[in-house]
């Protein structure tokens, strides 16, 4: 026989269990006259049944029934379903908490992530401690965390030496900015990259310009660019977040961005960035867009991953009206524009190769310039001219 504290010790449950145990029926102590309860050794492999039981998800309610009746194998399958569930939940948690530890891959993840909290998303892997352009990078280029390091190193290996950092040439810039109905005074520039277009700013209109990006290697270069010209005070420059500007309303009369606002999404690119236009102001911003409603399965299996919120040119423009823009004219850039790019990039991919067999940085890039090669035409760069609405 067991005193209630023998038993308890003896199945590793607390007094107060054994005592709801006794509530429910489940053991019967025998109690004495001094005020003691006794419980036999039925009792103790009562409780060791039960256990057991609870240990194959049975309530206590569901192990009495088990113990009084045949069993309920309706019941054990239903059981069993859930713990199912249970274990692939369970493993998906395991798999991404592996993940984040770099045993495991996290694309899938960023990319789920990104499509239903983009902003959270953001400032997490800037917790995580990115810098805000190594953040906007990871979004959209290797979507893992863990191979992330290696991955920008490369990446910045094959784009130091290069002038483009995309599609675009000298005129195409000067078509859209003829395309603005007004001289503007002062342009503030998002995304500037090297200067190439600052350059076509500069000697084409007598604005002042701002401009901005978060790669700083890249500044030091547009400085270089102007550095033996007279422009008399009528550039700045400033290494700074597209996503926080720190610029006061109503501050410029054109907005300025060619293939960069994709980066925080044209969206809310073109609604963060309005008030910062004074009235009837105007921006030009260039986006990857769809030319075709019915692109080739492997170019859309491509951009949707690279390049998800890529849209048609209908699309774009609706978006455009809604946020609070009038189309003044918008136009494909030109296939110099693309060769201007693609042509250096290939060489420069063909020089790094034999150092670099297994990049997955140059594969990606050797990846988006077949897709180029082979669809170019379905897909290409839209250049939109857009007013301010009052």
């Amino acid at each position: 026989m067991y005193r209630i504290s023998e038993l308890a010790a003896a199945v590793g449950l607390s007094r107060t269990a054994l005592l709801y145990y006794e509530k429910q029926q489940l053991i019967s102590g025998k109690r004495l006259e001094n005020g003691y309860r006794l419980y036999s050794d039925k009792d103790l492999q009562r409780v060791r049944l039960i256990q057991q039981l609870q240990a194959g998800g049975l309530t206590l309610k569901e192990c009495k029934v088990c113990l009084e009746k045949k069993i309920d194998r309706d019941l054990l399958k239903k059981r069993l379903r859930q713990l199912d569930e249970d274990i692939a939940l369970k493993q998906q948690s395991r798999a991404l908490l592996a993940a984040m530890l770099g045993e495991g891959d996290l694309r899938a993840w960023h990319e789920d992530l990104d499509k239903v909290a983009p902003d959270a998303h953001l400032n997490w892997l800037v917790k995580q401690g990115f810098s805000e352009k190594e953040a906007l990078r990871l979004k959209w280029l290797s979507k893992d965390m863990n191979d992330h390091e290696t991955y920008m190193i490369d990446f910045m290996k094959v784009y130091e030496t290069l002038e483009r950092w995309g599609p675009g040439s000298e005129k195409d810039t000067l078509k859209a900015l003829s395309l603005v109905p007004e001289a503007p005074a002062d342009i503030l520039e998002i995304g500037c990259g090297k200067g190439l277009s600052t350059r076509v700013l500069i000697d084409n209109t007598e604005a002042h310009i701002t401009a901005i990006d978060n790669e700083a290697s890249a500044l030091a270069r547009l400085k270089e660019r102007f550095e033996k010209q007279d422009i008399s005070g009528r550039l700045s420059s400033v290494c700074v977040s597209m996503t926080e500007l720190p610029f006061e309303s109503e501050s410029f009369d054109l907005i300025w961005s060619e293939g960069s606002a994709y980066i925080m999404g044209v969206q809310k690119a073109l609604t963060q960035w309005q008030s910062l236009l004074r009235p009837g102001g105007f921006m030009v911003v260039s986006d990857l867009v769809w030319l075709t409603d019915n692109p080739d399965q492997e170019a859309m299996a491509h951009w949707q991953q690279d390049y998800p919120d890529m849209q048609t040119i209908s699309n774009r423009l609706k978006q455009m009206d809604a946020v609070g823009y009038d189309i003044v004219d918008h136009f494909s850039l030109s296939r110099e524009s693309w060769d201007n790019y693609s042509e250096p990039l290939k060489k420069r991919i063909h020089d790094l190769s034999p150092a670099m067999p297994d990049s997955l940085a140059l594969k990606n890039i050797e990846t988006e310039l077949e897709i180029y090669r082979k669809f170019l035409g379905q897909f290409g760069y839209q250049m939109f001219v857009l007013g301010k609405r009052d």
